[in-house]
């Protein structure tokens, strides 16, 4: 069997072409966020960890003065590269690693940014030291990702749908958790925004290709689940639903 990073980059390079198209990933009032979060910073370079198709990059590289895109898959990389190309962002190089051994000197970016990523992470305590690490004094920090709900039940039903659809996932973390860990690896949390992240189902299963078996598991564990967790996440006759999501921004 594939070890758990081996699995990341297989699965994703396989379905990079649908990420760059996904509406869920390409579009965000979060990506605008950050792009004025940056728009003011012409000088500052900018590391995107686990940055997939590549939408965070496009959105701070005309504002900044470098994006390294940075992922593990080869394929994620190359279509990141020549989309850049495409959009005349000359300012952007991609480069390939694992987030929790990142091969750049200490201190060589003014931001480090990820978007939908860390749940993937085996290592997101060494990762977030890892990006402390590389941060400039006075450095800031801006990750978006899905959350976990802090109530054990909905915690529970959240990771089995999300390790049933995708092998790579490792946990969705609660704010608390976020909070805690950012703590831990030196940082000081200032603005957080949430917000609600519907999800289509077919086009959430398709884009990782999710196997008929499960998907028909992730699609009993919706439809049979206890009334409070269908509320939660607003589960519809189609199977689509709800998801929390979070920006928190530290320093």
């Amino acid at each position: 069997m594939d070890s758990h990073t081996g699995r990341v980059a297989k699965q994703f390079g396989a379905v990079a072409e649908a990420y760059l198209s996904s509406t869920v990933h390409s579009q965000g009032a979060d990506l605008e966020a950050i792009a004025d979060r940056l728009r003011s910073r012409s000088d500052a370079a900018v590391l995107d960890l686990g940055c997939g198709a590549g939408h965070l990059s496009f959105a701070a590289a005309p504002h900044v003065g470098s994006v390294v895109s940075y992922d593990l898959s080869a394929e994620m990389l190359n279509m990141v590269a020549t989309e850049a190309k495409r959009r005349g962002l000359h300012n952007l190089t991609t480069q390939k690693g694992s987030v929790e051994e990142l091969p750049f000197e200490s201190a060589s970016f003014d931001w480090v940014c990820s978007r939908y990523s860390a749940h993937h992470w085996t290592e997101i305590r060494k990762a977030l030291r890892e990006a402390r690490r590389v941060l400039k004094l006075g450095g800031g920090l801006i990750f978006v990702d899905t959350c976990a709900p802090a109530d054990p039940l909905m915690d529970t039903h959240l990771q089995a749908i999300e390790l049933l659809r995708d092998g790579s996932h490792v946990r969705n973390y609660s704010i608390t958790e976020w909070h805690s860990m950012l703590a831990e690896a030196g940082f000081e949390v200032g603005a957080q925004h949430t917000w609600k992240l519907p999800l289509d189902f077919k086009a959430w299963v398709g884009r990782m290709k999710t196997p008929t078996l499960y998907v028909e598991a992730i699609q009993s564990l919706l439809q049979n689940a206890p009334r409070e967790v269908r509320d939660y996440f607003l589960v519809a006759e189609d199977s689509s639903f709800t998801l929390d999501a979070v920006l928190i921004e530290a320093s």
